[in-house]
């Protein structure tokens, strides 16, 4: 049995009718670029997660980006972050001239909110939190640090969508929440997208002319801005699988479930979840001491797993400058020694699930 990690077409062929009813739509409009689409997507996008407003973007990088931008933090500044996560966060804070600082995860991969004090300086702006693998973090005592220290709270939902912290929707806790809809996520566009979700009215004003140039009106540019608009198409595309949400979420869980109790493999380490938490998870991520070999079983089983991530950020040759070596930060350094994310997907059978789970439990390093 061949067995891919992620499989996006069983997705599209779920709900293919109304994706290409919405695809025609679009073009026999004749309007492509910020219109009824994006519109409208932005405004049940908002109501979906609760917040007043919401900006559609190209992408969830550009999301990071202009949200730092959009709080005035720049050179000098300092931005919490944590080690484990995806590039990208990181970038959001360094294309504005930003330092990140780097704070270790916890058991549950995401930011160890009692790491996070120690890392404050009086040149810290914000923290930006990432709801690793689709889990919420510990945003009680995120939030109450932000508070306390008067720091922006920006979250990275890149791979959230739709996961609570006690009752409350990521990307709900701080100034701003930031999505990106490629297509490997849970709500995945077919191509690149994002958007920011907001309470703050002035801040989502500030987005969307940065969005656009720096323009309300065309061609008058009130700020420097860039080109970063949801386009059309995405946004209607968007909109059918956004109506699917609750259903796509609770397959995977269940599926998550599934491996949870079928797994039964000593030498395989099962992620756990928060209390008060959910997880929808965008990833099944086990911890395996000896990974190399059991991803090489599994490969040669027909079955394909991917490692998230391989190299934490500190030691990314990009970050180079910033003086990190290895041993600065274990937790993290082990998870990526140890993480693999097991096949999860939209469309994916008992039987081929119960395929992998035979294949991990009789392995042996």
């Amino acid at each position: 049995m061949k067995i891919k990690c992620n499989v996006l077409d069983r997705q599209f062929q779920m709900y293919q009718s109304e994706y290409e009813e919405a695809a025609l739509r679009v073009l026999r409009s004749g309007w492509y670029v910020l219109g009824n689409e994006v519109l409208q997507f932005e405004k049940e996008f908002a109501q979906f997660t609760g917040r007043n407003y919401c900006v559609g973007l190209n992408s969830g990088l550009d999301a990071l980006i202009l949200s730092v931008r959009a709080l005035g933090i720049g050179e000098g500044d300092e931005v919490i972050v944590q080690a484990n996560t995806y590039i990208a966060t990181v970038l959001g804070i360094t294309e504005n001239g930003a330092v990140p600082v780097f704070v270790e995860p916890d058991e549950y991969f995401n930011m160890d909110a009692g790491r996070i004090e120690q890392a404050v300086t009086n040149r810290t702006k914000a923290i930006m939190v990432t709801h690793l693998y689709g889990q919420a973090s510990d945003m009680d005592a995120i939030t109450a640090i932000a508070e306390n220290y008067h720091l922006a709270l920006i979250e990275d939902c890149a791979q959230s969508h739709g996961a609570h912290f006690g009752g409350k929707m990521t990307g709900t806790f701080g100034i701003s929440g930031c999505f990106s809809f490629y297509p490997t996520k849970n709500l995945g566009a077919f191509g690149d997208a994002g958007a920011i979700v907001t309470d703050d009215a002035a801040f989502a004003d500030t987005i969307r002319m940065m969005r656009n140039y720096g323009s309300r009106v065309r061609y008058h540019n009130e700020i420097e801005g860039v080109n970063s608009r949801l386009d059309e198409m995405q946004a209607a595309l968007l909109r059918v699988k956004l109506g699917h949400m609750q259903a796509l979420n609770d397959e995977r869980k269940t599926l998550a479930k599934r491996y949870a109790e079928g797994i039964t493999n000593p030498q395989i380490l099962l992620p756990g979840l928060r209390e008060g938490a959910e997880s929808i998870y965008h990833q099944y991520v086990v911890r395996c001491a000896n990974r190399e070999s059991l991803q090489k079983m599994l490969e040669q089983s027909g079955i394909q797993t991917q490692i998230h991530y391989p190299i934490p950020p500190h030691l990314a040759k990009c970050y180079a400058h910033l003086g990190h070596k290895k041993g600065d930060y274990p937790v993290a350094e082990t998870y990526a020694d140890e993480v693999l994310s097991l096949p999860l997907y939209t469309g994916m059978t008992f039987a081929e699930q119960d395929y992998v789970i035979g294949q991990l439990n009789a392995w042996r390093a």
